[in-house]
């Protein structure tokens, strides 16, 4: 099998021809209701796991990739884009963001397992089904809140995994959909994701079919998340600061988002996902107080814009 050249850019992480961010954004409100799509404030501050060895956790070191800076409670969407059609498998915790099942190196048609890009331009969490999604938000190892813990009984992974294969097809020229147009921790450093508010996001059928995709040519990437004081004590820099409550960002009139989709489709929604509690669930549960403003929001149509569609990095053993 040949492996894709995985690299980073700046802030941007690079595998084969894909190019990916993970943007920093609002936290929605988790009340039921379905929210348009959330800015990007920026892109997370991305660093090798290899040039931090001897800062890093030993099991960060055996799994290789890089690393990331996030808050507890603080939300994450991933941008994607490429110049040719690739096939990308996202895992939070080594499990699956589209389907729930255990994560697997594979392509799978039923259910669809993977992405296809540039179509697919941004993935803001778990797939929920009816065209949204429950948004990434990081939380800590250990406490039970990430759809790893809920699913598999354990919190052992965490991060993120991705994969992508190269298509079989003549290249062509793609569109890229540019990006830019959307412009108290725990002592444990590692972080995993959970599920927060809902959104409207549909993930696209793949039109071009399974066999598109050459399995013979991949890439793949372990993002670790570190928690704020972990990535300072590693780097020696500041984690960027956390972003603007949803409700204050509305209330001083800055724009939401639509994706004009042109009629792709939405893959069915994961019955294992769906029933993933979110963060604001548990902390019922468990008596936490949520530690933000989570007041709903009501968003004018006025405010909701409608979009059209380095060095190498070393793998490891996940």
């Amino acid at each position: 099998m040949k492996a894709l050249a995985t690299k980073t850019q700046g802030n941007r992480l690079q595998i084969g021809e894909l190019e990916i961010t993970f943007q920093r954004t609002l936290r929605i409100p988790d009340d039921d209701e379905t929210y348009p799509l959330p800015p990007g404030l920026g892109a997370f501050p991305i660093r090798k796991v290899a040039d931090y060895a001897d800062r890093v956790p030993e099991a960060w070191r055996e799994k290789g990739g890089v690393f990331i800076p996030m808050y507890q409670r603080e939300a994450l969407w991933m941008s994607f884009s490429s110049p040719q059609l690739m096939a990308v498998k996202v895992g939070i915790g080594k499990i699956d963001a589209l389907t729930g099942e255990a994560w697997s190196e594979d392509l799978a048609a039923d259910p669809q397992n993977y992405l296809v890009c540039p179509d697919q331009p941004w993935l803001d969490g778990i797939n929920a089904g009816d065209g949204s999604i429950r948004q990434f938000v990081a939380m800590p190892l250990g406490m039970g809140y990430t759809v790893e813990g809920q699913l598999t009984g354990k919190e052992e992974e965490g991060g993120i995994q991705i994969k992508t294969f190269k298509s079989k097809l003549p290249p062509q020229p793609r569109y890229l959909f540019d990006s830019e147009m959307v412009d108290a921790c725990m002592s444990a450093p590692a972080m995993g994701l959970g599920a927060g508010g809902k959104m409207k996001q549909e993930v696209y059928p793949d039109e071009y079919g399974i066999e598109t995709w050459d399995t013979e040519i991949s890439g793949r990437v372990f993002v670790h998340i570190a928690n704020s004081m972990a990535w300072r004590d590693i780097t020696g820099e500041e984690a960027p600061p956390t972003p603007v409550s949803a409700r204050l960002y509305t209330e001083h009139g800055f724009p939401w988002f639509d994706l004009c989709n042109e009629g792709k489709g939405d893959i069915a929604g994961s019955d294992v996902l769906g029933g993933v509690k979110t963060i604001k669930n548990i902390d019922k549960d468990t008596g936490f107080g949520t530690q933000q403003d989570d007041t709903s929001v009501t968003v004018p149509g006025g405010q909701v814009t409608k979009l059209g569609n380095g060095s190498f990095i070393e793998d490891g053993d996940w």
